[in-house]
């Protein structure tokens, strides 16, 4: 695996918002993308919000059956509270669950693919790519 994929590319890819973004994820190798927890129980709920919770459900399972699913460990807590401590103290926090999705990304090594580059900047040491402005 070299991405994981935050849930705003997820959902852009989902809803076609995203021409490059499209084509990214359609050129990359399945066995090179990862999903993780957190980004799946942010689509489940924006599912279930959805005009039509039963079809959009459907939709995101068909996307995300196709990609490993990495969860938040113990090793991703630990990272977690030391980012958070070190954000805290600089007066640069970030929200919980774009905290756990970076945790999980640097608890494997992974380059985050995301469009919201502005929060997640904020995290040392964390591999960034923004698939919508390329």
């Amino acid at each position: 695996m070299i991405y994981l994929l935050d849930t705003n590319v997820c959902v852009m890819y989902l809803n076609g918002r995203s021409e490059s973004v499209q084509n990214r994820i359609l050129s990359v190798p399945t066995k090179d993308i990862a999903v993780c927890s957190v980004v799946k129980a942010e689509l489940f709920y924006g599912a279930m919000r959805s005009n039509n919770p039963t079809r959009t459900l459907q939709k995101q399972q068909a996307f995300l059956e196709h990609y490993i699913s990495l969860p938040f460990n113990d090793e991703a807590a630990a990272i977690f509270g030391n980012i958070r401590a070190q954000l805290t103290a600089q007066g640069t926090p970030i929200g919980g669950y774009d905290l756990q999705i970076a945790a999980i990304a640097l608890t494997n090594n992974l380059t985050l693919v995301t469009h919201n580059t502005r929060e997640f900047s904020r995290i040392p040491e964390l591999k960034l790519e923004d698939w919508e402005n390329v």
